[in-house]
């Protein structure tokens, strides 16, 4: 089963409606609560990341076999140190987004803790793609 979702990144109150839907989906074909709870997080740290940082983007969502894969693709301006990007705190969120409670920094240390899997493919001015796996 694969699941799209389009994350706009024009309209910041629609943060999080991918990462819901997907948990709903979830719940209806009875996946244990703590598998549902390592990816709602992981889903919504990487769907916020997609709007904020990549100006919008999609993600796939697929369960399959023993796995579920979540892929996160944007055009944004790509991450330019990831080393930095994965510390605990650092963030490029502008003073607006981080006055609409986003950009503490803990966005990508968050989705390496809650997933078996993280894989970052970015390049500078061409965007990124985030593919996350967790394991049922």
């Amino acid at each position: 089963m694969i699941k799209r979702y389009i994350l706009s990144g024009e309209d910041f109150s629609i943060a999080g409606e991918a990462s819901s839907s997907f948990k709903a989906v979830l719940k209806k074909l009875g996946i244990d609560a703590g598998i549902i709870r390592r990816v709602a997080i992981a889903m919504y740290e990487a769907e916020i990341n997609t709007i904020v940082h990549g100006g919008g983007g999609e993600c796939e969502a697929e369960i399959e076999g023993n796995k579920i894969t979540l892929v996160f693709r944007d055009q944004g301006p790509g991450i330019p140190n990831l080393d930095l990007a994965m510390q605990e705190g650092y963030s490029t969120a502008t003073e607006e987004i981080r006055e609409l409670g986003f950009g503490a920094g803990m966005g990508l240390p968050n989705i390496k803790k809650y997933t078996d899997s993280m894989n970052i493919e970015t390049e500078p001015g061409k965007g990124t793609t985030v593919t996350l796996v967790i394991n049922l």
